[in-house]
């Protein structure tokens, strides 16, 4: 069976322009990072090996594949790759993907983990000033296009629409604007985060997007709605309960790297 990240890769090695969907796919996915001990409260430290490549920190997109890795049964944790990143960001480390058998098994040195980390940190502010005119988007690279779908189709519970415009404000300055519904305020800067991720791998350079937060009720919102590109959102499917977090654990905070 293929995951994600060995589709995205596979077609990375077809074709060098696909570099950015798998950088972004990694970002996205839930990754099993082997640790070297047991997590003490927030604190976890990862297994670090030293190989020709250098230092790596280990991780799995399938449990499955990190068992059939380690011989012995080994102390992880699930992160997203974009935390795994920022974790790892100047700490002169890289890392080793799904090394074994998987199609995707792939070493990502040292500047490629500062890349992504950077790449990750980014964050889009909220636009306050109002347009002067909204319009129907033109000139919108498809690449940014698919960027975006790519990330609001896993937002499903977290946006409530999403509308793209061809914006002009006071001064005559002209752009592009993606108007958000009903986002939570906790939810924003993670929103942001990964739409601004969707800039970068689409190609277009920084400036030439900004984001809107409106609630349902917002006097403009129709505006964006006649003139818009909307994007399809999937309802949220709410999981099982999930298991009880370990005792000290907060699921707000990323494991501190020692």
């Amino acid at each position: 069976m293929h995951t994600p990240l060995d589709l995205t890769y596979l077609a990375m090695q077809q074709n060098e322009a696909e570099a950015p969907a798998f950088y972004a796919r990694f970002l996205e996915a839930e990754l099993f990072l082997l640790l070297e001990s047991e997590m003490v409260q927030d604190e976890a430290q990862p297994l670090v090996i030293e190989t020709s490549d250098g230092a790596l920190v280990l991780v799995f997109d399938l449990e499955e594949r990190m068992a059939a890795f380690s011989d012995t049964p080994s102390d992880y944790i699930a992160l997203s790759g974009r935390r795994i990143a920022r974790m790892l960001a100047g700490k002169g480390v890289g890392i080793g993907l799904n090394l074994g058998e998987a199609p995707s098994a792939m070493v990502l040195p040292v500047e490629a983990v500062d890349w992504l980390a950077e790449a990750a940190m980014g964050e889009d502010e909220a636009v306050e000033a109002k347009p002067l005119e909204i319009s129907k988007p033109v000139g919108v690279p498809e690449a940014l296009i698919q960027a975006l779908d790519g990330k609001l189709a896993n937002m499903g519970g977290v946006v409530g629409a999403a509308h793209l415009v061809s914006v002009r404000y006071e001064g005559g300055e002209a752009g592009h604007m993606l108007a958000l519904v009903n986002v939570p305020e906790a939810a924003k800067t993670g929103v942001s985060e990964a739409l601004s991720e969707a800039l970068r791998f689409s190609g277009v350079e920084a400036g030439q997007l900004d984001l809107a937060f409106l609630a349902a009720d917002d006097a403009h919102l129709k505006r964006f709605e006649r003139a818009g590109l909307g994007f399809e959102i999937p309802e949220l499917v709410l999981p099982k309960a999930p298991a009880p977090l370990a005792p000290g654990m907060d699921p707000n905070k990323p494991p501190i790297l020692r």
